[in-house]
């Protein structure tokens, strides 16, 4: 299957799939968004393929939403378009998912990375939930992950300053497996799927949903709380200025409204 925005090839039993947006830093569209949940479910009812690997490339693994699509959408705008629902498809994979991280993994980028089973970040690689400065807030489960993978306080933090942190704290706080040179890090991802491909495959498929039961019940009360949450900020003047003002390139003037 042809891809605009997506390279997709194999390696052995490990499905690679990598964003293909290098003008856009790999910005997260609908359509980009559509074509990932494509090509990932391709894989995921492969036989021949046991894990998979999801990357960028070095400068940036996802920059973000494409902030340009949705800055003028209102409330209803947002619920029609649904975009969680196809986010949700990438959530029901059966077979491992391993994120292969450089450079920039802000905002729905940073999201989709946590939606993997396990992540392997280059040393260059830098995360963050930065919707506030826009805004908004993260709506395709950053609060939830985020909070699941370093804790309360420091995903508090994190949310509500938008700051970014490398990958040595995202190891540091376990939201990572492990870092690896720039020039090293993909080939790591892609041994560490090979080493869970060539495991047997009934087992692989039920220990993993096994591992996500223990979060699954939180996660899903939790998403539907901060997706109500994102689409209300879209009825509000500061959503409005503050992705204007991002697009124009300007510091944004809250009203608080």
């Amino acid at each position: 299957m042809a891809y605009q925005f997506l390279l997709v090839e194999t390696h052995g039993r490990v499905g690679l799939v990598r964003f293909n947006r290098p003008d856009k830093l790999n910005a997260l569209s609908p359509d980009v968004i559509a074509e990932l949940a494509a090509a990932l479910e391709t894989f995921d009812a492969d036989d021949g393929i046991g894990a998979m690997v999801l990357t960028g490339d070095a400068r940036a693994f996802a920059a973000g939403a494409d902030i340009g699509a949705m800055a003028t959408d209102t409330v209803v705008d947002q619920l029609q378009k649904n975009m969680f629902a196809t986010w949700d498809r990438i959530r029901r994979l059966s077979k491992p998912l391993i994120a292969a991280v450089s450079g920039w993994a802000l905002g729905g980028g940073c999201e989709t990375a946590m939606m993997c089973d396990m992540i392997v970040a280059s040393e260059s690689a830098r995360f963050g939930q930065p919707e506030i400065n826009i805004g908004v807030m993260p709506g395709a489960g950053g609060t939830q992950r985020l909070a699941q993978a370093v804790g309360k306080a420091r995903a508090m933090e994190l949310v509500l300053s938008g700051r970014t942190f490398t990958a040595e704290q995202a190891l540091a706080w376990g939201l990572v497996n492990r870092v690896a040179p720039v020039e090293a890090y993909l080939e790591e991802a892609l041994a560490l799927a090979a080493e869970i491909a060539a495991k047997p495959p009934v087992a692989v498929r039920l220990a993993k949903q096994a591992v996500n039961a223990v979060f699954d019940a939180y996660l899903d009360q939790g998403l539907l709380t901060e997706r109500r949450n994102f689409y209300l900020l879209f009825a509000t003047e500061d959503q409005r200025e503050g992705m204007a003002a991002f697009l124009e390139k300007r510091p944004p003037a809250w009203k608080g409204r």
